[in-house]
């Protein structure tokens, strides 16, 4: 346990407004990506994205998993929904979101996740997967695009099992 998840409300891939406290309740995955990216950030959504199925039907209903963009300048949520329909995306437990570049800026830095623009193009960032329980507390964290999705299935799974004896 590493304490309470930071806090956010940022707009989704729908133009409507996500907050952790709306998602409480479930446990959450919170990774950070952005949609112009060509190599990390497609392969750790393509890696959750073929965990949705696995999760069958706690996805959605008592699993969400949230996509914040380090990208806010370029990934507006028209962008984010072309992004997530492009990789098979099931939307009822995904959110892709964007926010204003300070919005994003604090709550990356709140994460932990390390955010820079260089001057030739992209953006560089620590791959960083949260994992959150049902009541807003931070339990892990995956560095990394290497991480196993064994490893986060089944932590996905224990919360789930220690959520439903509470």
């Amino acid at each position: 346990m590493i304490g309470p998840a930071p806090p956010f409300t940022l707009t989704s891939q729908d133009n409507g407004r996500v907050s952790l406290i709306q998602l409480q309740g479930k446990v959450v995955a919170v990774t950070f990506i952005y949609t112009s990216c060509q190599d990390t950030c497609p392969l750790l959504i393509t890696k959750l994205a073929g965990l949705q199925v696995r999760l069958g039907p706690n996805f959605g209903r008592r699993v969400s998993f949230v996509a914040i963009t380090v990208d806010p300048a370029r990934d507006r949520p028209e962008v984010l929904r072309h992004y997530a329909l492009a990789h098979d995306i099931d939307l009822t437990g995904w959110a892709f979101l964007t926010g204003t570049p300070v919005q994003i800026r604090r709550v990356a830095r709140e994460y932990g996740v390390y955010v820079r623009t260089p001057p030739r193009g992209g953006v560089d960032h620590t791959f960083l997967t949260s994992l959150v329980d049902q009541r807003g507390i931070l339990r892990v964290q995956y560095l990394g695009t290497r991480f196993d999705p064994e490893e986060l299935l089944g932590d996905i799974r224990a919360l789930l099992r220690e959520g439903s004896k509470q």
